[in-house]
């Protein structure tokens, strides 16, 4: 069995590496001495669903968000999760997107 908790710290990692995407984290997560999610409060895994709330660093959205679904999916891969629905919420736009 997967340890959710290390899958959703794989899933973040994963995710950070997309270039214009960054897992959103809770103000906690920023504070060392508190233990907290590895990925910081920004993936949520169900026995049906695994969901990550990204932030945007660069537009245009769909191919960012079909580069990060493409790189959880590798991550689930082997894993209970595997067929799991993936839903990706932006919940911030960085300022700087609107900027090219």
């Amino acid at each position: 069995m997967t340890d959710p908790r290390s899958l959703a710290g794989r899933i973040a990692d994963a995710l950070a590496s997309v270039d214009g995407l960054r897992p959103a984290t809770s103000a906690a997560a920023e504070i060392s001495w508190l233990p907290t999610d590895p990925a910081g409060g920004s993936v949520d895994l169900t026995a049906e669903s695994v969901e990550v709330r990204l932030v945007a660093l660069r537009l245009p959205l769909p191919p960012l968000l079909s580069a990060a679904e493409a790189r959880v999916r590798e991550v689930l891969d082997g894993t209970e999760w595997a067929d799991a629905r993936i839903r990706l919420v932006v919940t911030d736009i960085d300022g700087s997107a609107f900027a090219g």
